[in-house]
């Protein structure tokens, strides 16, 4: 056994992509999993596939939605939330000057503040059952940047931040938390991009994979959702405790620049 087993997992964003891989992921480990998501229809359905998993509907730009899923999986778990997986995310490509305030303010609510509120409602009941494991989905722009991504930029890097002081805080109480920093993952959040990228740079769509999104990686590819789930599977196990407080890269050797 790897300490997964019965443990009570949320994880955001999981209708899709990497939050439906960390799913299946801890699922497949014997915890019990609340995926969260805004896309009621796929959340329902994957939750039906997966043995012991429910399925709650979460708009986490909204703070009382963030403390009601923490609250409600508790609830119906014998008060439990062991693991936390901050995963939820979107993605919009401008330049600064046609930025829109309310595309920097969603996002920011979605992928910091939302990381923050849920770290902040879950945390209590770690500290009392001295276990914890804290995985905030971040990137490998969480280290670096690119241009015309200014709030994802700002929100992953922030994600680091508050992971190191979520470690530093929750070591003594058994709580650790990390970031894992993937590069560009075969994921709807990454196709989406694909026209944007083309029109921003003025290339072909066809080439923006190869000349955008894995150039700067000397391993040259996308990465697959279940590589980044293994990861954060290992992170949630046993094996995993006495890693804390890290930029986690699974980035195919981008920063290694």
């Amino acid at each position: 056994m790897d300490g997964i087993a019965g443990k009570v997992a949320i994880v955001t964003g999981a209708a899709s992509g990497i939050g439906l891989a960390v799913a299946r992921e801890l699922a497949g480990r014997g915890a019990r999993v609340t995926l969260a998501d805004v896309d009621t229809e796929a959340g329902e359905r994957v939750a039906r596939e997966l043995a012991g998993a429910r399925f709650q509907r979460a708009d986490l730009t909204s703070a009382e939605e963030c403390r009601r899923l923490v609250a409600e999986t508790a609830a119906a778990t014998e008060g439990r939330v062991d693991i936390l997986i901050n995963n939820a995310g979107i993605q919009h490509v401008a330049p600064i000057p046609e930025f829109p305030e309310a595309k920097w303010r969603q996002m920011l609510d979605l992928m910091l503040t939302a990381p923050f509120l849920l770290t902040q409602a879950a945390l209590p009941g770690m500290y009392a059952r001295g276990w914890g494991r804290i995985v905030n989905v971040g990137s490998v722009h969480s280290l670096r940047a690119s241009a015309f991504k200014s709030a994802y930029v700002a929100a992953k890097h922030g994600l680091l931040g508050l992971t190191r002081v979520t470690a530093l805080e929750g070591a003594e109480h058994g709580v650790t938390c990390n970031c894992v920093c993937p590069s560009y993952v075969r994921t709807a959040l990454v196709e989406k991009q694909i026209a944007d990228q083309a029109r921003i740079h003025g290339i072909p769509e066809s080439e923006v994979v190869e000349t955008i999104m894995v150039a700067e990686a000397p391993i040259h590819r996308l990465l697959e959702p279940s590589e980044v789930a293994a990861y954060v599977g290992f992170l949630c196990s046993d094996a995993g405790a006495g890693i804390t407080g890290g930029a986690q890269l699974i980035d195919c050797g981008w920063t290694a620049h």
